[in-house]
C-alpha cells in the first residue's frame, strides 16, 4: 500500500486532478461539465477522493436510487495502481452505500479491463449482461456487473476478510 489514504468527499478543487487521472486512464474520459454537474447534485450522489499525502490518487462516484447503489466511475492514478488504493475505494463505496440504505451495487467495466474486473469479483461483482457497444468512440462492450445483498452477514465476512488483506499487505 502506497501508505495511507485519506477518503474525502471530492470538492470542485480536486477536479483539476480528477481530469488528469480521468484523461490517463480512459479512453473516453468524463468532460469537465459532467463532474460539475454531478458534484451539483446534492442528493442521490458520492462522489469520492483517495489522496495519498497531498496527492490525489483515486476517486469514485455513486448514484443512488431506492435499495440500489451504482458506481458510476472509479479510477486511480497510473502510478499509484497495484497499490491498493482501488481496494480501499472499493471499500469506501459499499461502505457509503450502505450508509445509504443501498442492499445491491452494480456497475458497467469494460470488456477487456480484466484487472477492473478481478477488483470487482474479489467483492462479490457477478457479470449479469453485456452492454454491446457501450462505449461509442473505441465500440467496446461493457460488463453489467452486480454485488447483492450487501448488508447480509456472508457480504460483511467478505469485506471484513478484504480488509485484513489489505492490512496485511496480501
Amino acid at each position: 500500500m502506497a501508505g495511507p489514504v485519506e477518503l474525502q468527499a471530492m470538492r470542485r478543487r480536486d477536479l483539476k486532478h480528477v481530469m488528469e487521472i480521468e484523461r490517463a486512464v480512459f479512453p473516453e474520459p468524463w468532460s469537465l461539465n459532467i463532474f460539475t454537474s454531478e458534484l451539483a447534485l446534492r442528493k442521490g450522489r458520492a462522489y469520492r477522493t483517495a489522496k495519498a499525502g497531498r496527492e490525489l490518487a483515486g476517486y469514485l462516484g455513486l448514484l443512488f436510487v431506492a435499495d440500489e447503489a451504482h458506481v458510476t466511475t472509479v479510477a486511480v492514478a497510473p502510478h499509484y495502481q497495484r497499490q491498493g488504493i482501488g481496494t480501499v475505494l472499493m471499500l469506501d463505496a459499499v461502505g457509503i452505500s450502505l450508509e445509504n440504505g443501498a442492499r445491491h451495487i452494480s456497475l458497467e467495466v469494460a470488456a477487456s479491463n480484466e484487472r477492473a474486473q478481478n477488483l470487482y469479483h474479489r467483492f462479490g461483482f457477478a457479470p449479469v449482461g453485456v452492454r454491446k457497444g457501450y462505449y461509442p468512440i473505441t465500440g467496446e462492450d461493457a460488463f453489467i456487473m452486480w454485488a447483492n445483498d450487501i448488508d447480509a452477514a456472508p457480504y460483511t465476512e467478505r469485506l471484513a476478510t478484504i480488509t485484513a488483506a489489505l492490512r496485511s499487505g496480501r
